[in-house]
């Protein structure tokens, strides 16, 4: 799937080959006084506010190389342009994986992913990205190329800077590449479903699912009633979970289609587990959504407009939750507005941007501060 939507704001398309000449180009555009919006494999593209002035783009797509995979220790490095899928299939010929299943997929960057923040389904079991990744290499508008973490999983001395740039759409520095703890692929891999007529049904079922002494690695539960577990482990352990649930066996094939999910009008909405059935459930018998219940995380295909996703983000923050438009086209983002109220800890965000972007050179106007 194609990222959509016009570059809005963004005129020439530069594509450097190196870090230092990334580096050096977004220099270059900050003493012109031009802004510059980083793009990986553009997946996140429309996420955000709409950009507040004209600049240029720079790709990290010839950023695309393995830098150090070390099977015995589990670790790897890559620059920031390598597609995910390249990426797993350097690790699969080790039996290693890194659990990111994001949606709106494939052709994610590594560097996309880890500036958008996006996770998919696996995140019941393994968290996001920032939960393993353990280095960072960023590009900063000075020229200057800044490290944060390092290359080994025990590198807990100093401040945890690079924990700072996941999320925050590249406006603390253009990433350039980064270090991950990986994971071995499991033994089993079994997927079941259960489909429902009645919702009440389909979330009594997901709760069961995750109730298992064994969980599922992941479980999504979708508007029409359907549900989707997957089971990772050891072959008995999986057979016995899988034989207590009692649901059919379906394809594995069934999570890359779910995959490929990504609505014109799309927004996650992210609340305290227990609270997101309520905010779901209000959204109306129209809407289609899917959630992944055990992280309290569902994906909203908006089919209204700017005030039914003000309607629900006033409800969700109201339960401790929050609503943020992950799609949509310029004027729908601008009037419902990306990112919701203000975040209690703004003035540190604001703090943080001036410290490592002081002229707001990347991402203008797209990010919360």
């Amino acid at each position: 799937m194609s990222s959509r939507g016009p570059r809005v704001g963004r005129s020439i398309a530069e594509k450097p080959a190196t870090a230092e000449e990334l580096a050096r180009r977004l220099h270059e555009a900050a003493e012109a006084g031009l802004a510059v919006f980083p793009v990986g494999g553009g997946r996140a593209a429309e996420m955000g506010d709409p950009p507040a002035r004209d600049g240029i783009e720079l790709r990290t797509t010839a950023l695309d190389r393995v830098l150090e995979h070390s099977q015995a220790d589990m670790v790897v490095s890559v620059e920031a342009g390598i597609t995910l899928e390249a990426l797993q299939a350097e690790l699969g010929r080790s039996g290693q994986f890194l659990p990111i299943d994001p949606f709106h997929s494939p052709g994610h960057t590594i560097g996309g992913l880890l500036a958008a923040g996006w996770t998919g389904p696996l995140r019941l079991r393994y968290g996001s990205p920032r939960d393993f990744l353990i280095g960072i290499r960023v590009a900063l508008p000075d020229g200057r190329l800044a490290s944060a973490g390092g290359r080994v999983v025990k590198n807990v001395s100093g401040y945890d800077l690079m924990k700072l740039h996941y999320g925050a759409l590249g406006t603390l520095g253009v990433i350039v590449a980064a270090s991950f703890k990986v994971f071995p692929k499991p033994l089993q891999d079994v997927t079941v479903e259960s489909t429902h007529e009645s919702l009440v049904d389909a979330w009594v079922a997901a709760e069961r699912a995750l109730a298992m002494p064994m969980p599922p690695a992941a479980v999504e539960l979708f508007s029409n009633g359907r549900v989707l577990a997957r089971f990772l482990g050891s072959p008995d352990a999986t057979k016995r979970m899988v034989a207590d649930l009692g649901w059919k066996a379906v394809d594995a094939a069934a999570w890359d289609l779910h995959s490929k999910s990504a609505p014109a009008r799309w927004a996650r909405i992210a609340m305290p587990r227990h609270q997101l059935r309520s905010i779901v459930d209000n959204l109306g018998a129209d809407e289609q959504w899917w959630a992944s219940p055990g992280t309290g995380i569902a994906n909203w295909d908006v089919a209204g407009g700017a005030d039914g996703v003000r309607a629900v983000r006033t409800a969700a923050g109201a339960a401790g939750g929050s609503v943020v438009l992950l799609a949509g086209p310029s004027e729908f983002r601008h009037d419902a507005g990306a990112w919701g109220t203000p975040p209690a800890t703004l003035h540190l965000m604001r703090r943080l941007r001036s410290a490592f972007d002081p002229n707001h050179v990347i991402n203008p106007g797209r990010f919360v501060v």
